[in-house]
């Protein structure tokens, strides 16, 4: 590709199938240049153009954009790094997902990147880059240097100024409180502290090596009711007399100079370039990487001078993978999610729609009955206390005939029951015991009486 009047379209899918930790997914095009004529010796020193895509460590994540810009002057080649864009692109490295990156390069030194077509950096190759492409005009002149008499300072001590007879540089900042009186009761004689009478020197302390053994200090018990222990002194107030050390106000500098800056030169290593588009000629396309992470995968590059056809060779390719993608593992949760972090203002308008029913409906869930059927369940509840029959319960009614109904049924069922028990004895009479002619007959069952 050369650089000339036509843009330059760069294009290609990157996924990480296990997640990015640190490394590259960046892709270079090659200078064309006699050291990378055999690309089978590509290495980190081959000379390229331009190179591009995304690359992460740790918590930064970036998309790079670095062309190689050569000095007309003398020739030699620096970098040039584009800005960074506004936001954080760190989506593509954790969702497992293919994304798409789109470089479009156009004559009039203007750039524009995309991520899944969407913009995400843009601006002038002649003014969003460092180092910029073109040097300043002028520069500090490194021979020149602030002369010994130089005065920087715009406030100086007023030399006619003296310090007030009355000036007592002496005076404390503190003194003792004069209207401080001694609380009634205060014991001057006893310590705050005294040693502990119970306490005993260790069986293995030796004064030779460990010192003169003393009592640990506790509280004196005498100190406990009275309102102090020990020598009483006032507290400290603010000395009303007390001013500090004496010092002149400060005046402007009559012979203030102004901060000292070096002279601007000519910059004897300036030059412009009005046209940085016009770059090495390319002609191939090289991953030189670093990273932690395997399994990267890159399909689908396109370099060519027409963004539409560009556009035309994602739409058959990277487009219809993501909609099969989407297809197969978007829900309507997932989908709302989606949007939502898309428009967070959402949360609120949910919280509303959503939380605040919520509310309502166990606030009324938990509030108390009436009054009224307060009373009416306590005087139910008091009433099933007994099991005497009361007004309210109902006494069903039991006809003659319905009793001898009743009668009648028992009798059929008690009936049936004797009849099953007497057919069982007979079967066990006629069989012959299990374990054999010595073995004890079985006990003769007694017939139940059939019930009246």
């Amino acid at each position: 590709f050369v650089f000339g009047e036509r843009p330059l379209v760069v294009q290609y899918e990157v996924l990480h199938q296990t997640g990015q930790e640190c490394g590259g997914a960046y892709l270079k095009l090659l200078s064309v240049d006699r050291q990378s004529a055999d690309l089978r010796q590509l290495h980190d020193k081959t000379p390229y153009t331009i190179m591009f895509g995304p690359d992460k460590c740790g918590n930064d994540y970036k998309l790079h954009f670095i062309f190689r810009h050569k000095n007309p002057l003398n020739g030699t080649f620096s970098e040039k790094h584009c800005k960074k864009p506004k936001e954080r692109l760190d989506e593509p490295f954790t969702d497992k997902t293919p994304h798409l990156y789109t470089l479009i390069l156009r004559p009039d030194n203007t750039f524009q990147i995309y991520l899944d077509h969407k913009v995400v950096n843009e601006g002038s190759l002649l003014e969003d880059f460092t180092p910029p492409v073109n040097p300043q005009a002028e520069i500090d002149d490194p021979a020149d240097v602030k002369p010994a008499d130089w005065d920087e300072r715009e406030k100086i001590p007023d030399a006619d100024a003296r310090k007030p007879d009355d000036w007592d540089e002496d005076a404390p900042q503190y003194i003792p409180d004069p209207s401080a009186v001694k609380p009634a009761g205060w014991l001057d004689d006893e310590p705050p502290n005294i040693p502990d009478p119970s306490a005993e020197k260790p069986s293995d302390w030796d004064e030779e090596i460990d010192g003169e053994w003393e009592a640990p200090l506790v509280n004196n018990p005498a100190c406990e009711e009275a309102p102090g222990c020990g020598e009483w002194k006032p507290a400290d107030i603010v000395n009303p007399a007390f001013k500090g050390k004496w010092r002149a106000p400060m005046i402007d500098n009559p012979n203030y100079q102004g901060k000292w800056a070096p002279r601007r030169i000519p910059n004897p290593e300036y030059f412009e370039d009005k046209h940085p588009f016009k770059m090495t000629s390319i002609f191939a396309v090289g991953f030189e990487l670093w990273s932690m992470s395997n399994q990267i995968l890159f399909d689908n590059i396109i370099i060519t001078d027409d963004p539409s056809v560009a556009t035309l060779w994602a739409s058959q390719t990277f487009d219809l993978k993501r909609k099969k993608i989407e297809k197969e593992a978007e829900s309507l949760v997932t989908s709302v999610l989606n949007y939502t972090n898309e428009h967070p203002w959402l949360w609120a308008v949910y919280v509303v729609v959503i939380g605040l029913p919520i509310v309502l409906i166990v606030f009324f869930c938990c509030s108390g009955s009436s009054s009224q059927e307060k009373e009416e369940l306590a005087r139910r509840a008091e009433a099933k206390k007994t099991d005497e029959q009361l007004p309210d319960d109902e006494i069903e009614e039991i006809t003659e005939e319905d009793s001898r109904e009743n009668e009648e049924v028992e009798d059929k069922e008690v009936s049936s029951t004797l009849e099953k028990e007497e057919s069982a004895e007979e079967g066990e009479a006629t069989q012959e015991p299990a374990g054999g002619s010595g073995d004890a007959p079985s006990s003769p069952r007694k017939r139940r009486s059939r019930k009246d």
